[in-house]
């Protein structure tokens, strides 16, 4: 009932679960992992539109997507026609559908003027908005927060707006900036956002299983659900949830031995993208791909002595061998 297919502006989505973009998290490796599952799109790290306009070699390779599977997103941010108007153009001659980034709550980015600050700034979040749309080559989306702060409540508003200048659909996180990702999400303002406009609407926050997913769906009536959080270490969520949203059952847990394959396939195409230094950056996927697994505390403390490939494919193989073929919980 939940689960079907989702057009953006010309883009068909085979259906309507989506990875969302993450820094530091949904890098090449990742996506390539998630799709595997079956989101119908993944998305890009965010990318700052000042770097590409200057031709940052570090923010290019963040877009590289050689050998993906498509549809692909790429996220950009900004608060400045100009530049977003240029790194539209730029990534839209490689991705499905260019995404603007209005929710990110990071101090290092809101400090710019970028991200979430923008919900403070409707004027402006327009003028970008409009400036990505004239210079995209592709449909142009734009994923958010539901405002700056208790005092700022802008969903509503925002979603008009989007509406009115031709963005393809929203994404909108129920959260504000303020809330960072403590509490819970407001799935009755992503529900009111959902009768305000008729682009598509896409529910984000909080999605970490097939319930939550369920009662996004149930109690907020979007056209997908976007998740982000809960693929960290379960890229099979995607699977799980689709599964479940066909038909009312959960799937068998995902064993040891695939959980392992799963991981070293990571691994492998994590090092072939940057080489050994990889290593370090994947501890922190290794910690969720092995959280609430029997002695996992201590083996991710083994863990962050390794920094080499070779290394780290054994510890890994010599901890699941001590581990049952039954999933064990702390």
């Amino acid at each position: 009932m939940y689960l079907k297919k989702l057009k953006i502006g010309n883009v068909e989505l085979k259906n309507n679960l989506i990875l969302a973009p993450m820094a530091g998290v949904t890098n090449q490796p990742f996506r390539m992992i998630c799709k595997e599952f079956g989101p119908s799109m993944v998305c890009t790290e965010m990318a700052s539109s000042r770097a590409i306009f200057h031709d940052d070699k570090k923010t290019n390779r963040l877009l590289n997507t050689e050998g993906e599977k498509r549809p692909i997103s790429m996220q950009i941010f900004g608060s400045d026609e100009e530049t977003m108007g240029y790194a539209a153009n730029y990534v839209s001659q490689m991705a499905d559908i260019v995404d603007i980034n209005m929710g990110c709550p990071a101090p290092k980015v809101v400090k710019n003027g970028d991200g979430s600050k923008l919900l403070l700034d409707l004027e402006q979040a327009e003028k970008i908005m409009k400036a990505v749309i004239q210079n995209s080559k592709v449909p142009v989306t734009l994923k958010y927060r539901k405002g700056w702060d208790k005092d700022n409540l802008v969903a509503v508003e925002i979603a008009k707006i989007a509406e009115r200048v031709g963005i393809a659909a929203i994404t909108i996180h129920g959260r504000t900036r303020s809330e960072f990702y403590s509490g819970k999400a407001d799935l009755e303002i992503i529900k009111q956002v959902k009768q305000a406009v008729s682009i598509p609407v896409i529910g984000n926050g909080d999605v970490i299983d097939e319930e939550s997913a369920f009662r996004m769906f149930e109690e907020t009536g979007v056209d997908g659900i976007m998740i982000g959080r809960g693929s960290f270490g379960n890229p099979w969520i995607f699977k799980k949830i689709a599964y479940f949203l066909e038909t009312g059952k959960k799937m068998p847990e995902i064993s040891l031995e695939e959980r392992l394959q799963i991981m070293k396939q990571h691994i492998d195409l994590a090092v072939k993208e940057k080489g050994e230094i990889a290593v370090k950056e994947l501890r922190k996927h290794i910690a969720w791909y092995t959280k609430n697994l029997k002695n996992s505390s201590e083996f991710r403390n083994s863990m962050n002595q390794l920094e080499t490939e070779a290394e780290l494919i054994h510890k890994i193989e010599e901890y699941f061998q001590t581990l049952s073929n039954k999933m064990i919980v702390d």
